[in-house]
């Protein structure tokens, strides 16, 4: 598996297909490999030069246990280490969930990397805390849960993601989750970045209304996942891709 090296720490990704470079970004308690077997990649490979990354402190990339490696700005300069390893200027950008937030690092950070970004289930106005009082509220949970605890047990329900938390370092999954889940929503940079965005999300997911506000308020794109929650819109990979295909295919100018 080839590596990139940013910060000293070693990124792992694997290269499909052929075409405009697309990096394509996992969710927490994911690895680049998810993309393919959720079936994302073949859908991808046939039009673009497809690049998965297994995100600092999962996988085979290194696993920092110190949160302050998992800054926005640390995030965007390990998917910008990876271009430079695979020697491309520009690239598209898909990410889900902790992807979409790393899409949103980048575009803030290193918007002259990317061609376009497409956003999946992730709140860039409030952020990953905005989802903390729906969900818990509808689990029937007090307010003192320790959410990370409930992200890990969901994870862990889907045996691939098991598969990873068995074999990860826990203290760079606790790092890596103090980082995001205290990251403020990156709105206002992000509407100025100048890069632009398709978002979507299921209309069952919290982060569903907050991303269509902000991309209405912005001018970008946006589309719904009928009746599908946060795992759902994850799952619905035989017609997601119909919805960002197209915008992919617009170019960087589009």
């Amino acid at each position: 598996m080839p590596t990139a090296r940013n910060n000293g720490f070693t990124i792992a990704y694997e290269i499909t297909g052929d075409g405009p470079p697309l990096v394509l970004h996992p969710g927490m308690f994911q690895i680049g490999a998810h993309w393919d077997r959720s079936g994302y990649t073949a859908a991808l490979a046939a039009t673009h030069t497809v690049i998965t990354v297994d995100p600092l402190g999962l996988g085979a990339s290194a696993a920092p246990q110190d949160p302050a490696a998992y800054t926005l700005e640390r995030r965007a300069d390990y998917v910008t280490a990876v271009l430079d390893d695979v020697g491309a200027d520009k690239a598209a950008f898909w990410g889900y969930s902790l992807g979409a937030l790393t899409g949103y690092a980048v575009a803030v950070h290193a918007p002259g990397r990317l061609t376009r970004l497409v956003a999946g289930a992730f709140d860039p106005i409030g952020g990953f805390r905005s989802a903390i009082g729906p969900t818990l509220r509808h689990l029937g949970l007090p307010a003192d849960v320790d959410p990370y605890q409930l992200v890990k047990q969901g994870a862990a329900a889907d045996p691939a993601q098991a598969a990873v938390i068995d074999a990860g370092d826990l203290g760079a999954f606790r790092a890596n989750y103090e980082a995001f889940s205290h990251e403020p929503g990156p709105h206002a940079d992000l509407a100025a970045c100048g890069v632009t965005m398709l978002m979507y999300a299921g209309t069952a997911d919290p982060w569903h209304d907050p991303m269509r506000t902000f991309a209405r308020r912005t001018g970008m794109g946006f589309f719904s996942v009928p009746n599908a929650d946060h795992q759902g819109g994850w799952n619905r990979s035989a017609d997601v891709p119909s919805g960002v295909l197209p915008f992919l295919a617009g170019g960087p100018d589009a």
